[in-house]
């Protein structure tokens, strides 16, 4: 039987530079290698054993602490497509964002055009907007091409060979967002987002890959039943 295999990449490692939240007077600071490796341990684990699906395999790009290139992450991506098929695999890279210090909010990024990855980044971007909605984060979103996610040209999503979707969790260098993102509701939501969205993105999958257009993004996201997924949260 085959599988629907999650491949979580965490960003940056220790040594990158900046990558980090000014120290608040609390004497708290984000560290985005840190946060985004504990955010995917937390799902990978949640998705193993709370909310395990025998049709979701889950595996980490980067376990080291250590930054690794861009090159060397596409690659790891890229064997694993190899041997399981880009129609069985969803990359998501997770970060957190930073701008001046006011900016806030969620947001979700796929490469430029059109594709399967639009799709699995509405399911996400919903899922966080009703995560969100609870906690009074707010929604960032591009709707100019009609869906919510951005489209980038970051090199992760440029040079995987499958569906890939990259999440900015919030905004590290707000005061008041990066305080929320460090308490335990903050992380136990952001890691709940990953972990609902990829549960409908299944769903999503076991309903849509065997259409030939899904590839193409001709699948729409109401095309599947997500009372099941919406129950377990509830």
């Amino acid at each position: 039987m085959e599988k629907f295999h999650i491949l979580l990449d965490n960003g940056h490692g220790k040594n990158t530079k900046g990558k980090r939240s000014p120290v608040w007077d609390n004497g708290s600071q984000l560290l985005e290698y840190l946060y985004a490796r504990q955010t995917v341990n937390e799902v990978k684990m949640l998705l193993d054993t709370t909310y395990y699906r025998e049709g979701i395999e889950v595996h980490i790009i980067v376990p080291e602490e250590e930054d690794i290139s861009l090159s060397e992450r596409a690659k790891r991506v890229n064997d694993i497509v190899h041997k399981f098929g880009k129609e069985n695999c969803l990359g998501i890279s997770i970060h957190n964002n930073a701008f001046n210090g006011k900016a806030t909010g969620w947001e979700v990024h796929t490469y430029l055009g059109n594709s399967v990855s639009d799709r699995y980044a509405t399911i996400m971007w919903s899922t966080a907007n009703q995560l969100l909605e609870r906690e009074s984060v707010p929604m960032r979103a591009d709707w100019s091409d009609g869906d919510p996610d951005w489209d980038s040209n970051f090199a992760i999503l440029r040079q995987t060979n499958c569906p890939f979707i990259l999440t900015e969790n919030g905004f590290m260098d707000n005061e008041k967002e990066c305080k929320w993102l460090l308490s335990g509701s903050g992380r136990k939501t952001i890691a709940d987002i990953h972990v609902f969205g990829i549960l409908r993105c299944f769903e999503y999958w076991k309903a849509s890959s065997k259409d030939k257009g899904f590839y193409q993004g001709k699948v729409l996201t109401n095309d599947f039943n997500l009372k099941e997924v919406e129950q377990v949260r509830i």
